[in-house]
């Protein structure tokens, strides 16, 4: 494989990267055929001993979606940077995406259980106007006490999902660093 295939072949696969992104990739690696060759070796040695160009625009994707997911973390950027990490290989398939859903059910739990406490008062106003005469202050009093708990719940689920969504994206970065890092000493 020479320079231009190998850049050609690179840059089809960072797709998912912003072209701006691309284009400093392709000429750092332009770099290393330039060192490379001014050292007198070939372009084919200089491409075989950076590897696949496309398990390279696999790596590079993987990490710029953790990054971007980082920096902004949005719901989109986290999946898209979780499914770049997932596609760098089968064993993260069961590595990143069990633990991403329990993360996420644990946390859609504690806000349902959350929400539901914090709406109970209005159930029991609802249930008094539909079920007239069942009314007791009882129920009152203890809905607006889970109502409280409620509210203090949500404000627990508010800073878990925040550390929870930082300790993630950390393991994603991790996880991507240690795939890069496998790959490299194969």
């Amino acid at each position: 494989m020479n320079k231009q295939q190998f850049l050609r072949e690179l840059d089809s696969s960072l797709e998912a990267i912003s072209s701006a992104e691309r284009r400093e990739i392709l000429q750092d690696y332009e770099e290393y055929f330039s060192i490379g060759l001014e050292e007198g070796k070939t372009e084919e040695a200089i491409a075989s001993s950076l590897g696949s160009p496309r398990q390279i625009g696999k790596e590079l994707a993987a990490s710029y979606q953790v990054e971007k997911a980082k920096t902004s973390a949005t719901a989109g950027n986290i999946m898209r940077a979780v499914w770049a990490v997932i596609g760098l290989g089968f064993f993260n398939l069961v590595i990143v995406l069990g633990p991403l859903a329990g993360l996420i059910g644990v946390l859609a739990g504690g806000w349902a259980a959350g929400s539901a406490f914090v709406a109970s008062p209005l159930l029991v106003l609802v249930n008094a106007v539909i079920n007239m005469g069942t009314f007791e202050w009882f129920d009152l009093f203890l809905s607006i006490a889970l109502c409280g708990i409620g509210l203090f719940i949500l404000i627990g689920m508010f800073f878990a999902t925040k550390a929870t969504l930082k300790g993630f994206l950390r393991y994603l970065k991790w996880n991507a660093s240690l795939v890069k890092g496998g790959l490299q000493h194969d």
